[in-house]
């Protein structure tokens, strides 16, 4: 299951499965959610149901489904490196606020009394790095002249280059992707900022899966590294590295204390 089409194209977790499948002689199918990042805090969610045993989720779902008194995931020991010189081949990404390239805005803090779009509320680098920015900055949402749910990274990227809104925050790999895909679009926008590095999206697991399976899915996410596949490479995929919780830990404390200090409610 991935939550994290169509901003990292459905091909690329396709490819995923086709190597595990192949890898480890299972079967295995593809589910995509695109309405949101990730299961929303307290919603319904397929791991519960056992619809879905992996999955591709944004690092605040992550965090919300281990609140529960039952977390009907856990962190599978390996994530996705991405091709980016600041990444110092680990697995984390980046925020990039773009603005249109005529904009004379130059920092984030010149986009008082702007207008604001955000993919999804279950998303770090386009919804809840804005708000610890903004609590940093001592403000909170009126800020802006208005925040819009675009429900996607791709469809903020259009409203930012069509000039519907004046500025966005959106995931650096999901931005090299759709810049590669579509050049013009490049033409049309400026990134102003960049925030990170943040952890990498996790890929998680049903915890009541067999110990073995999951040791099995992890190496065969790992033996990634020695020759991806041309469809991964082709979206700046690396290599998978392993990890351990605490590659996390402490965005998960940044994000409690955003909450506690800071809500923009989605609109």
């Amino acid at each position: 299951m991935t939550y994290l089409s169509p901003g990292i194209p459905r091909e690329f977790f396709e490819a995923i499965v086709e190597h595990l499948r192949q890898a480890l002689g299972l079967r295995a199918s593809l589910s995509v959610d695109s309405r949101a990042s990730g299961p929303m805090r307290g919603a319904d969610n397929p791991f519960s149901r056992g619809e879905a045993d992996v999955g591709f989720m944004c690092t605040p779902s992550f965090f919300w489904l281990r609140e529960r008194e039952e977390p009907p995931v856990e962190l599978l020991l390996a994530a996705p490196v991405f091709r980016d010189g600041r990444a110092r081949g680990l697995p984390v990404y980046f925020s990039e606020v773009i603005v249109r390239c005529e904009s004379t805005v130059r920092t984030f803090s010149g986009l008082r009394d702007h207008s604001w779009a955000y993919n999804d509320p279950c998303s770090l680098s386009g919804y809840y790095n804005v708000l610890k920015k903004l609590a940093e900055m001592g403000e909170d949402d009126k800020f802006f002249d208005q925040m819009r749910c675009s429900e996607s990274h791709s469809n903020s990227m259009e409203m930012v280059a069509s000039g519907e809104i004046d500025a966005a925050a959106i995931d650096s790999n999901v931005l090299k992707i759709r810049l590669g895909a579509c050049p013009e679009m490049g033409e049309r926008l400026q990134v102003i900022e960049s925030w990170g590095p943040f952890p990498i999206q996790p890929v998680v697991v049903r915890p009541d899966l067999h110990p073995e399976l999951k040791d099995l899915l992890c190496a065969g996410l790992l033996s990634l590294s020695t020759d991806p596949p041309p469809v991964l490479a082709g979206f700046g995929l690396e290599r998978f590295a392993p990890i351990t919780y605490e590659h996390y830990a402490s965005e998960e404390q940044a994000l409690r204390s955003c909450e506690r200090t800071l809500t923009v409610p989605p609109l």
